[in-house]
């Protein structure tokens, strides 16, 4: 890199945060950094949890919109006043992740610049994305729609038929203390409208008591809403420490030959589990578990269910999802984005009957009872004095 003195007018100057995994930055990002990561396409979910961080400027080294399919993030950042920069490609052959994570850098005239004993050192110039060029990758993606829903259905297809025998055979039996027979169970992924789905069912989890299983970091969903995951299931990539620390059991979903990245960090932690080997994703194995445990309804929250949602996690296809719900359909209910269609009214007129209703029963005691009827003339009297 070569080296350049550092500008005076330089404006906008944070410690970096940079990771590719997009939802291990935000864990530990804050609202004084700014954000390096390394994800095309950047969806809903990625979005919401860096403005959960309050995050104020993120540079991306891949394009926020591809044109492949219209991803939501970059809009919902940029409706938000979050900067958004991309490095355009083959800038800089150095691997900035490792470079900058943790580095005092500066921004400076759509040019990125690095702190180090020399002082400034050049890094990249800059392509600051806009509203406009996002809309034109959106309407470049909304052209490709049909082609790219043609290609998901016929790899969607292809690998179901090649799955569906792993699928009609029963799960590797696995002794759960935690009883689903003849119970809802409430099945949570951090999908779109999670936490708008949690609060409106609030009432029946309340009221029903169902099992809760937290699909890897559907478990932290569950414990900032105040419920405790009765299960968790998944391949522990995404789930935190506290939630795993709750009590839950646990359930480590293992690839079909049975190895599991995940394991080690539960034996790490000194936690006990059960290990699953299963194809398809952990919200399918989390379904497909309950409904062989003899549940009575499976109600699932967040979970992925169309084409943009699996595009969005990387997948060019949903065979397991299409065959877990053929066999489990009958007892399946999908509360995701329920809150879309209904929210609690909590308007004014229902506070108005609620108090009427109240101050009912304690005006006809007032005017049955004369000695009441007599205090309360003595106070009316009072009040007309102090306000008169």
């Amino acid at each position: 890199m070569g080296k350049r003195q550092h500008p005076d007018a330089a404006i906008r100057t944070a410690v970096m945060a940079a990771d590719r995994r997009t939802k291990h930055l935000c864990k530990r990002l804050h609202s004084h950094q700014f954000a390096l990561l390394d994800h095309p396409d950047v969806d809903e979910m990625a979005a919401s949890s860096l403005l959960d961080s309050e995050v104020k400027i993120v540079i991306n080294l891949s394009p926020f919109m591809t044109g492949h399919y219209p991803a939501e993030g970059a809009r919902m950042l940029l409706n938000a006043g979050v900067s958004l920069y991309e490095i355009p490609t083959g800038i800089c052959e150095h691997d900035l992740i490792e470079l900058l994570d943790g580095e005092y850098v500066t921004i400076h005239e759509e040019t990125l610049f690095v702190h180090s004993p020399a002082g400034w050192t050049f890094v990249s110039a800059l392509h600051k994305v806009t509203a406009a060029s996002i809309q034109l990758k959106w309407v470049e993606a909304q052209s490709k729609l049909d082609d790219t829903l043609s290609l998901f259905i016929d790899n969607t297809l292809s690998y179901a038929r090649q799955e569906k025998n792993l699928f009609l055979k029963p799960l590797y039996p696995v002794p759960l203390r935690t009883r689903l027979e003849n119970r809802h169970v409430v099945v949570v992924a951090r999908g779109k409208h999670y936490k708008q789905d949690l609060h409106t069912l609030a009432s029946y989890i309340r009221e029903c008591r169902p099992v809760l299983i937290g699909v890897d970091g559907g478990a932290d969903a569950l414990l900032q809403y105040g419920y405790v995951p009765d299960l968790i299931i998944g391949d522990m990539d995404s789930v935190s420490d506290k939630a795993l620390l709750c009590g839950a059991e646990i359930v480590v979903h293992a690839f079909v030959d049975g190895t599991a990245p995940g394991q080690k960090r539960i034996e790490r932690l000194g936690l006990p589990f059960h290990l699953l080997p299963a194809p398809g994703t952990s919200e399918d194995v989390a379904m497909l578990l309950a409904y062989e445990k003899r549940a009575q309804l499976i109600v699932t929250i967040g979970a992925h269910t169309n084409m943009i949602d699996f595009l969005e996690k990387g997948r060019k296809g949903m065979a397991s999802t299409l065959l877990v719900r053929t066999k489990i359909g009958n007892k399946l209910v999908d509360a995701k984005g329920v809150s879309q269609l209904y929210q609690p009214s909590g308007s004014w007129k229902v506070w108005g009957f609620c108090i009427a209703a109240m101050l009912l029963p304690v005006t006809s005691a007032l005017m049955i009872n004369p000695v009441a009827r007599h205090a309360a003339q003595m106070l009316w009297t009072q009040w007309r004095t102090w306000a008169f």
